[in-house]
């Protein structure tokens, strides 16, 4: 178990949500959160709920001034841990090409911003911790998904190319990909959603990923085992599976 006391992290996305689970977690084992979002009075709200010390910085992951900005106010850290995401379910019918453009931005080009802020940092100083979060929708396509599963996917595939580059050096990289959580991304859909978390529940997933020296998290573990074997299926059973 790693000593949390008195370490900064820098929570980006962290006004609702996941985000908001996680920090709780990190304050209350002795983290100084800095959250960050682009609601000023959702992350107020939050900084004044939390039990240790705590601040706020607005940031706009889709601008890479304002990413650039917030992590010069942010100053120092541990690490970093990524939850910015946006979700929009659509047919084909529906797609929403502004919706999809925002999608790969906040979700994707968002998590590369940050990367390309703070990875040189890390790595100059030879110490750092970065956790992005992925999705198990991003291991193989599935319907009304467009645009989501895709950016996770580059999520996944960002962190995966950075845990090659920094293995070997003091710099870590850890993907988190959970299944449903109850958030107001989710509540969009109009399907029932199997093993659906609730936030302090996939947060406590995550806090113990961050203790351990792995990878990579998938969960929950036995609905992530779906997707991990859907890998494996040839195309024609996968497609007729999920159709």
């Amino acid at each position: 178990m790693i000593d949390w006391n008195g370490k900064r992290y820098w929570l980006i996305g962290a006004s609702e949500g996941l985000g908001r689970a996680l920090a709780h977690q990190l304050s209350r084992v002795g983290v100084e959160v800095i959250v960050s979002a682009r609601s000023e009075d959702r992350l107020n709200d939050l900084v004044a709920e939390l039990p240790g010390r705590a601040r706020a910085v607005t940031c706009d992951v889709s601008s890479l001034e304002s990413v650039s900005k917030a992590a010069e106010e942010v100053g120092d850290v541990d690490g970093v841990v990524y939850l910015a995401g946006v979700y929009w379910p659509m047919k084909p019918k529906e797609i929403d090409a502004e919706k999809l453009e925002l999608t790969a931005d906040v979700n994707l080009s968002g998590a590369m911003r940050v990367a390309g802020v703070m990875v040189p940092k890390f790595a100059n100083q030879d110490r750092g911790h970065i956790v992005f979060t992925g999705s198990l929708s991003g291991f193989r396509g599935l319907p009304g998904a467009v645009g989501y599963g895709a950016s996770k996917a580059g999520v996944m595939s960002l962190a995966e190319t950075l845990y090659a580059d920094l293995r070997k050096t003091n710099v870590r990289i850890q993907l988190a990909n959970p299944g449903f959580i109850k958030t107001r991304l989710t509540n969009k859909n109009d399907f029932k959603m199997p093993f659906l978390m609730e936030p302090e529940d996939a947060a406590r997933e995550i806090f113990d990923h961050m203790n351990s020296p792995s990878f990579a998290r998938n969960f929950p573990t036995m609905f992530s085992w779906v997707f991990r074997l859907a890998n494996l299926l040839p195309d024609w059973a996968y497609f007729r599976l999920i159709s």
